[in-house]
């Protein structure tokens, strides 16, 4: 029987749950990790989007250093995106079977990163005060 599980703690809990309550009739083979493709497309959204975020803080800072306040964005591209997985720094054991539970989980990890371009308008501090106003 193959189970598929998307939350780790539920597959840990119903493992034991088989293991106390079939003993040794049950044989758990360990886990198999992998991302499906919604998965991983949602990470990649969620990077771009806190590159974006994290963007505009940026230039906000840098318009308060220069006493202007930061308007809104006029283009943003995103430049390159990487994605790329986890490794065991110790390589000695190739087989999976022999790796770890922390192992399989850092080698099923999934790393994205996201280098984005915006430019944003700037207005000076008379404009804000005008339209507090």
């Amino acid at each position: 029987v193959c189970i598929i599980f998307s939350d780790f703690g539920k597959m840990q809990n119903v493992c034991n749950l088989l293991i106390e309550k079939l003993g040794t009739s049950v044989t758990i083979s360990p886990p198999h990790f992998y991302h499906t493709p919604e998965a991983v497309d949602t990470l990649r959204r969620q990077v771009c989007v806190a590159a974006v975020g994290n963007t505009r803080r940026k230039a906000q800072e840098v318009c308060r250093l220069f006493g202007q306040s930061l308007g809104k964005p006029l283009l943003i591209r995103e430049e390159e995106t990487k994605e790329w997985g986890g490794h065991i720094d110790n390589h000695l054991s190739n087989s999976p079977d022999s790796l770890t539970l922390q192992e399989r989980i850092q080698n099923a990890t999934a790393y994205a990163s996201c280098r984005v371009f915006a430019v944003f308008e700037i207005k000076g501090k008379e404009n804000r005060r005008n339209k507090v106003l």
